[in-house]
């Protein structure tokens, strides 16, 4: 399918952003729908083919009339809780059920035939291994079960409109403008001011997506997806946890020193988590373009330049 025009919500963080950059690289117009007053909204990058709405997920609906019926694409990667205590917030997350068959509608009004979500990993719940497209899926807190049921009624509503669905459920993944509070945002920045840092033993086995990868893999389902079908992102190679971290190390601090052993397991720590992406690689074409030290080194450049300001 050829992609001319495409609408996204939450466009200012580390997938919306490199979402947006890869659609630009390859000229396809962008219409980004930012909340309104976002303090991020200097995130999106500037280019002819970018515009930006300021509008919130509750007033999506708003926007029927006030934009053209000539899209292709829908991205809705908007989602409010996504950090911390608020993915508990039951009230706050079944919110976000709505927003999402919203989102659909509005892809109807303005005549999209494609309907991309962005999943979780927390959909699945509590399991140690690879995770596919057919794993039971047994969320165990708000986010991941609002997700899931997000996943499936944006689905329904998509066959009614005859809307091609596709659900992409991203790992673990890193790069500019990711959250402060992520594992390798939060390693990245405590090695830039030469903290010593206490983690676990670090025997997980781990599967880390960097953001521009993840970013062309939306761009190839849009474009070569299977109508219902659901994606994992990650690399498809994994490491342990403890190997991560001495990369990251590595490569953004070398004189770091790293307590591995100082804490301990969350209680029911999943130990093994890695994406099979064999159905993205077959229906899309997609594989990784960057190393894990790329994805590191560019993404470390990002965050010492915003700790200079």
């Amino acid at each position: 399918m050829q992609i001319k025009k495409v609408i996204i919500t939450g466009p200012t963080g580390a997938v919306g952003t490199a979402l947006i950059q890869e659609l630009i690289n390859n000229n396809i117009q962008v219409t980004a729908i930012s909340r309104v007053g976002s303090r991020r909204i200097t995130n999106i990058p500037s280019s002819p083919l970018v515009s930006i709405v300021e509008c919130n997920l509750n007033d999506l609906l708003s926007l029927s009339e006030k934009l053209t019926h000539d899209y292709d694409v829908f991205y809705h990667f908007g989602w409010d809780g996504t950090y911390g205590a608020s993915r508990q917030d039951l009230y706050k997350q079944s919110e976000n059920i709505k927003f999402a068959l919203d989102a659909v509608e509005l892809a109807h009004n303005i005549g999209c035939r494609v309907f991309i979500g962005a999943g979780s990993q927390s959909e699945y719940g509590h399991v140690d291994g690879v995770l596919t497209p057919n794993t039971a899926c047994n969320p165990d807190n708000g986010y991941g079960i609002c997700k899931l049921a997000s996943c499936n009624l944006t689905r329904v509503a998509c066959s009614k409109y005859n809307i091609r669905h596709n659900w992409c459920r991203i790992l673990s993944l890193y790069g500019p403008y990711d959250g402060e509070y992520t594992l390798i945002s939060s390693l990245i920045k405590s090695f830039i001011k030469g903290e010593r840092i206490k983690t676990t033993n670090g025997d997980q086995i781990w599967d880390f997506i960097y953001s521009k990868d993840a970013a062309k893999a939306f761009r190839l389902v849009a474009e070569n997806g299977i109508d219902n079908a659901v994606y994992c992102f990650g690399s498809g190679k994994t490491r342990t946890l403890k190997q991560y971290i001495i990369a990251v190390r590595d490569i953004v601090n070398p004189q770091c020193e790293i307590g591995f052993g100082k804490l301990p397991y969350y209680p029911n720590q999943v130990m093994h988590l890695e994406a099979d992406i064999s159905n993205l690689q077959n229906d899309t074409g997609f594989s990784p373009s960057y190393t894990f030290e790329e994805g590191i080194k560019e993404t470390a450049e990002y965050f010492k330049s915003i700790i200079k300001e």
